[in-house]
Protein backbone atom coordinates (compact mmCIF):
# COMPACT_ATOMS: atom_id res chain seq x y z
CA UNK A 1 0.00 0.00 0.00
CA UNK A 2 1.15 3.57 -0.73
CA UNK A 3 1.51 5.77 2.33
CA UNK A 4 -0.49 9.00 2.08
CA UNK A 5 1.76 12.05 2.28
CA UNK A 6 0.58 15.01 4.36
CA UNK A 7 2.01 18.56 4.24
CA UNK A 8 4.71 18.97 6.90
CA UNK A 9 4.31 22.04 9.14
CA UNK A 10 7.22 23.19 11.30
CA UNK A 11 6.04 24.97 14.48
CA UNK A 12 8.77 27.15 15.99
CA UNK A 13 7.40 28.16 19.39
CA UNK A 14 8.82 27.92 22.93
CA UNK A 15 5.48 27.87 24.76
CA UNK A 16 4.59 24.22 25.23
CA UNK A 17 0.83 24.79 25.62
CA UNK A 18 0.63 26.70 22.34
CA UNK A 19 2.59 23.98 20.52
CA UNK A 20 0.25 21.27 21.81
CA UNK A 21 -2.88 23.17 20.75
CA UNK A 22 -1.48 23.93 17.28
CA UNK A 23 -0.26 20.36 16.74
CA UNK A 24 -3.63 18.90 17.63
CA UNK A 25 -5.58 21.29 15.38
CA UNK A 26 -3.22 20.91 12.42
CA UNK A 27 -3.14 17.12 12.65
CA UNK A 28 -6.94 17.06 12.78
CA UNK A 29 -6.87 19.10 9.57
CA UNK A 30 -4.63 16.54 7.84
CA UNK A 31 -1.16 17.99 8.38
CA UNK A 32 1.99 16.44 9.81
CA UNK A 33 3.61 18.65 12.47
CA UNK A 34 7.16 19.05 13.74
CA UNK A 35 7.82 21.22 16.82
CA UNK A 36 10.95 23.25 17.56
CA UNK A 37 11.43 25.24 20.78
CA UNK A 38 14.12 27.62 19.47
CA UNK A 39 16.09 28.68 16.41
CA UNK A 40 18.79 26.02 16.72
CA UNK A 41 16.24 23.22 16.87
CA UNK A 42 14.26 24.78 14.01
CA UNK A 43 17.25 24.73 11.67
CA UNK A 44 18.05 21.16 12.74
CA UNK A 45 14.51 20.09 11.79
CA UNK A 46 14.80 21.90 8.45
CA UNK A 47 18.06 20.09 7.70
CA UNK A 48 16.36 16.76 8.41
CA UNK A 49 13.55 17.50 5.95
CA UNK A 50 12.34 20.73 4.35
CA UNK A 51 8.87 21.62 5.71
CA UNK A 52 5.97 22.68 3.50
CA UNK A 53 5.28 25.69 5.74
CA UNK A 54 6.62 27.26 8.95
CA UNK A 55 4.69 28.79 11.84
CA UNK A 56 7.26 31.04 13.49
CA UNK A 57 7.04 32.84 16.83
CA UNK A 58 8.95 36.13 16.82
CA UNK A 59 9.98 35.92 20.49
CA UNK A 60 12.30 32.93 20.98
CA UNK A 61 14.95 32.27 23.66
CA UNK A 62 18.02 32.09 21.40
CA UNK A 63 17.29 33.93 18.15
CA UNK A 64 14.77 36.51 16.96
CA UNK A 65 12.07 35.12 14.72
CA UNK A 66 12.88 37.81 12.15
CA UNK A 67 16.44 36.47 11.91
CA UNK A 68 15.17 32.91 11.44
CA UNK A 69 12.86 34.18 8.71
CA UNK A 70 15.75 36.02 7.04
CA UNK A 71 17.91 32.91 6.99
CA UNK A 72 15.11 30.73 5.65
CA UNK A 73 14.26 33.17 2.87
CA UNK A 74 17.92 33.74 1.89
CA UNK A 75 18.60 30.00 1.53
CA UNK A 76 17.79 28.62 -1.93
CA UNK A 77 16.53 25.38 -0.38
CA UNK A 78 13.92 27.09 1.82
CA UNK A 79 13.32 30.42 0.05
CA UNK A 80 9.91 29.38 -1.26
CA UNK A 81 8.70 27.79 1.99
CA UNK A 82 5.78 29.90 3.32
CA UNK A 83 6.39 31.50 6.73
CA UNK A 84 3.54 32.56 9.04
CA UNK A 85 4.72 34.76 11.90
CA UNK A 86 3.22 34.61 15.40
CA UNK A 87 3.54 37.74 17.49
CA UNK A 88 2.14 38.87 20.83
CA UNK A 89 3.23 42.45 20.23
CA UNK A 90 0.81 45.21 19.30
CA UNK A 91 3.69 47.13 17.72
CA UNK A 92 3.62 46.56 13.95
CA UNK A 93 7.37 47.13 13.50
CA UNK A 94 8.08 43.40 13.81
CA UNK A 95 5.43 42.55 11.24
CA UNK A 96 6.75 45.10 8.77
CA UNK A 97 10.30 43.80 9.23
CA UNK A 98 9.03 40.25 8.80
CA UNK A 99 7.25 41.07 5.57
CA UNK A 100 10.32 42.91 4.26
CA UNK A 101 12.29 39.73 4.92
CA UNK A 102 9.78 37.68 2.94
CA UNK A 103 7.27 36.38 5.52
CA UNK A 104 3.98 35.35 3.91
CA UNK A 105 1.51 36.14 6.69
CA UNK A 106 1.24 36.99 10.38
CA UNK A 107 -1.09 36.13 13.24
CA UNK A 108 -1.31 38.14 16.47
CA UNK A 109 -1.67 36.36 19.83
CA UNK A 110 -4.09 35.49 21.26
CA UNK A 111 -5.40 33.77 18.15
CA UNK A 112 -8.14 31.42 17.05
CA UNK A 113 -6.78 27.93 16.30
CA UNK A 114 -9.24 27.68 13.42
CA UNK A 115 -7.77 30.89 11.98
CA UNK A 116 -4.26 29.40 12.10
CA UNK A 117 -5.41 26.30 10.21
CA UNK A 118 -7.13 28.45 7.59
CA UNK A 119 -4.04 30.65 7.21
CA UNK A 120 -1.81 27.60 6.73
CA UNK A 121 -4.14 26.26 4.04
CA UNK A 122 -4.20 29.67 2.37
CA UNK A 123 -0.41 30.11 2.16
CA UNK A 124 0.00 26.57 0.84
CA UNK A 125 -2.71 27.13 -1.78
CA UNK A 126 -1.03 30.31 -3.03
CA UNK A 127 1.76 28.26 -4.48
CA UNK A 128 -0.56 26.11 -6.56
CA UNK A 129 0.69 25.87 -10.18
CA UNK A 130 -1.46 27.63 -12.75
CA UNK A 131 -2.58 30.48 -10.50
CA UNK A 132 -2.34 33.87 -12.19
CA UNK A 133 -0.02 36.26 -10.34
CA UNK A 134 -1.52 39.55 -9.21
CA UNK A 135 -1.03 42.59 -11.42
CA UNK A 136 1.55 45.02 -10.04
CA UNK A 137 -0.44 48.14 -10.96
CA UNK A 138 -4.05 48.97 -11.72
CA UNK A 139 -4.95 52.64 -12.10
CA UNK A 140 -3.50 54.53 -9.11
CA UNK A 141 -3.02 51.33 -7.09
CA UNK A 142 0.38 49.62 -6.94
CA UNK A 143 0.86 46.26 -5.26
CA UNK A 144 4.26 45.07 -4.04
CA UNK A 145 3.61 41.42 -3.17
CA UNK A 146 7.17 40.64 -2.10
CA UNK A 147 7.33 43.50 0.42
CA UNK A 148 3.62 43.12 1.28
CA UNK A 149 2.99 46.84 0.65
CA UNK A 150 0.30 48.81 -1.19
CA UNK A 151 0.56 52.31 -2.66
CA UNK A 152 -2.18 54.61 -3.97
CA UNK A 153 -1.05 57.65 -6.00
CA UNK A 154 2.47 56.96 -4.74
CA UNK A 155 1.50 57.07 -1.06
CA UNK A 156 1.66 53.90 1.04
CA UNK A 157 -1.64 52.57 2.40
CA UNK A 158 -1.77 50.39 5.52
CA UNK A 159 -3.84 47.24 4.98
CA UNK A 160 -4.46 44.32 7.30
CA UNK A 161 -3.19 40.91 6.15
CA UNK A 162 -6.74 39.94 5.16
CA UNK A 163 -7.36 43.17 3.24
CA UNK A 164 -4.06 42.65 1.44
CA UNK A 165 -5.08 39.12 0.37
CA UNK A 166 -8.46 40.43 -0.78
CA UNK A 167 -6.84 43.14 -2.92
CA UNK A 168 -4.26 40.66 -4.23
CA UNK A 169 -7.10 38.34 -5.32
CA UNK A 170 -8.90 41.15 -7.15
CA UNK A 171 -5.67 42.23 -8.89
CA UNK A 172 -5.02 38.67 -10.04
CA UNK A 173 -8.49 38.51 -11.64
CA UNK A 174 -8.95 41.86 -13.37
CA UNK A 175 -12.26 42.11 -15.20
CA UNK A 176 -13.61 38.85 -13.78
CA UNK A 177 -16.66 38.81 -11.51
CA UNK A 178 -15.94 37.33 -8.08
CA UNK A 179 -18.98 36.06 -6.21
CA UNK A 180 -19.11 36.47 -2.45
CA UNK A 181 -19.01 32.69 -2.11
CA UNK A 182 -15.92 32.54 -4.30
CA UNK A 183 -14.16 35.18 -2.22
CA UNK A 184 -15.08 33.43 1.03
CA UNK A 185 -13.53 30.25 -0.33
CA UNK A 186 -10.41 31.78 -1.91
CA UNK A 187 -9.54 34.53 0.59
CA UNK A 188 -11.04 33.29 3.86
CA UNK A 189 -10.82 29.56 3.04
CA UNK A 190 -14.44 29.17 4.14
CA UNK A 191 -17.44 27.60 2.45
CA UNK A 192 -20.10 29.67 0.75
CA UNK A 193 -22.77 28.44 3.12
CA UNK A 194 -21.35 30.73 5.81
CA UNK A 195 -22.46 34.32 6.25
CA UNK A 196 -21.29 36.33 3.21
CA UNK A 197 -21.88 39.72 4.85
CA UNK A 198 -18.28 39.63 6.09
CA UNK A 199 -17.15 39.93 2.45
CA UNK A 200 -19.21 43.09 1.96
CA UNK A 201 -17.78 44.57 5.17
CA UNK A 202 -14.18 43.93 4.14
CA UNK A 203 -14.71 45.20 0.59
CA UNK A 204 -16.20 48.39 2.05
CA UNK A 205 -13.17 48.91 4.30
CA UNK A 206 -10.77 48.14 1.47
CA UNK A 207 -12.47 50.67 -0.80
CA UNK A 208 -12.23 53.35 1.89
CA UNK A 209 -8.49 52.75 2.26
CA UNK A 210 -7.86 52.82 -1.50
CA UNK A 211 -8.95 56.47 -1.75
CA UNK A 212 -8.83 57.52 -5.42
CA UNK A 213 -8.69 53.84 -6.39
CA UNK A 214 -11.89 52.90 -4.56
CA UNK A 215 -14.03 52.86 -7.71
CA UNK A 216 -11.78 50.23 -9.33
CA UNK A 217 -13.69 47.64 -7.27
CA UNK A 218 -17.18 47.56 -8.76
CA UNK A 219 -20.28 45.99 -7.27
CA UNK A 220 -21.95 43.58 -9.68
CA UNK A 221 -25.58 43.58 -8.59
CA UNK A 222 -26.85 40.16 -7.59
CA UNK A 223 -23.44 38.50 -8.05
CA UNK A 224 -20.51 40.04 -6.19
CA UNK A 225 -17.57 42.24 -7.14
CA UNK A 226 -15.21 42.91 -10.03
CA UNK A 227 -12.02 44.94 -10.26
CA UNK A 228 -11.64 46.83 -13.54
CA UNK A 229 -8.63 48.48 -15.14
CA UNK A 230 -9.57 51.97 -16.43
CA UNK A 231 -6.86 51.65 -19.09
CA UNK A 232 -8.73 48.72 -20.63
CA UNK A 233 -12.10 50.50 -20.91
Amino acid sequence: MTREVHPRILIVEDEKDIVQVLEYALRQAGFDTVPARDGAEAFARVREKTPDAVILDLMLPDLAGTEICRQLKSNARTATVPVIMLTARSDEVDRVVGFELGADDYITKPFSVREVVLRVKAVLRRGTPGETPARAEVGPVRLDTEAHRVFVDGEEVELTALEFRLLETFMARIGRVQTREQLLHDVWEMTGELQTRTVDTHVKRLREKLGSGRDLIETVRGLGYRMSDPAEK
